[in-house]
């Protein structure tokens, strides 16, 4: 036991696995890390927590299950959505496996308590609504290209409509993941969402015989109008309407689409009319899959905006 002891000691006091500890701990913290946009999220989350637990003389981490309960209790209260609560829960759960500490989410008490909220509130998800593919053409086709802003809006919309993309992942486009050719393109993505450990993912892209809404044409004019090899493929313009070589953030690309489409869409939209028209086009799920890179069926349905009660319904074809 003391031979144990000792052995114990040594090992602690290595300098060589000391400094090994520090690069575990960078990993475990990139292991428990997600989407920038869930941690740019987390992060607020996380204050806010810490906040009202300061207004209430309470410790954040390790939080007690009591603390937890009255925090998302005052939130359910303040009228916050079931997701947005159950987002704060899990930020707060990844502070806890960061610091090392068990969570109190994971205690029988707080879920009775998070289900209980569920139950008053709903869980029903307020979701991009979808646009129908006649309305998109006309929008596209009345953009004004004679402007490189009026180019740029336009590779937004026509891109992330025929790629499905995700409004994080148009941003961090580079003209480096671009591969053109005389059968379409081919773009490739570096990590997303569902794609956090940069595996080998791309997306094809196809020409459209219209040549105001073809999506390649239409992106090689862009490229070739910013003149360079490498860098992001989507820019700010600057005030005197040229390009400049600053990255568009995700939140200007929602802006961009809802000036475009209206307030009452947003970018995930143009993703979500992606699955919604493929699939009213007899597209099957795996087909679809493969251009969203969804992981399951479950979420290619859920993504499927068919609300239209009339058009959409088997009761019609009953044949009475």
């Amino acid at each position: 036991m003391a031979q144990s002891t000792e052995l114990s000691t040594t090992v602690v006091s290595s300098p060589a696995l000391a400094e090994l500890a520090e690069h575990t701990a960078k990993y475990v913290e990139a292991g428990l890390a997600g989407a920038a946009n869930t941690a740019k999220a987390y992060a607020g989350d996380l204050k806010r927590f810490g906040a009202w637990c300061a207004e209430h003389g309470l410790g954040p981490l390790p939080a007690s299950v009591d603390t937890l309960a009255g925090f998302v209790t005052y939130l359910a209260e303040s009228g916050k959505k079931y997701a947005t609560i159950e987002r704060h829960c899990a930020a707060i759960a990844k502070a806890h496996s960061l610091g090392g500490f068990d969570s109190p989410t994971d205690e029988k008490k707080f879920k009775v308590l998070l289900q209980g909220i569920a139950r008053v509130k709903g869980i029903r998800q307020k979701q991009a609504p979808a646009f129908s593919l006649a309305v998109f053409k006309r929008v596209v086709k009345n953009i004004d290209v004679s402007t490189p802003a009026g180019l740029r809006d336009k590779v937004i919309l026509l891109l992330g409509f025929s790629g499905a993309f995700r409004r994080s992942e148009l941003s961090a486009l580079n003209i480096e993941n671009l591969l053109f050719s005389e059968e379409g393109l081919i773009i490739e993505l570096a990590k997303s969402k569902t794609n956090q450990l940069g595996e080998a993912e791309e997306k094809a892209i196809f020409y459209s015989p219209e040549l105001a809404i073809c999506p390649i044409r239409t992106l090689r004019a862009w490229v070739k109008q910013l003149d360079r090899v490498n860098g992001p493929v989507l820019i700010s313009i600057k005030r005197n309407g040229q390009p400049s070589e600053r990255r568009l953030t995700d939140k200007h690309v929602n802006l961009i689409v809802q000036r475009y489409l209206g307030t009452s869409f947003t970018a995930h939209s143009l993703r979500a009319s992606f699955v919604t028209i493929a699939k009213l086009a007899g597209a099957d799920d795996s087909a679809v899959m493969n251009q969203t890179k969804h992981k399951t069926s479950t979420m290619v349905r859920r993504y499927t905006r068919l609300d239209n009660i009339r058009e959409h319904n088997a009761a019609s074809k009953l044949g009475l």
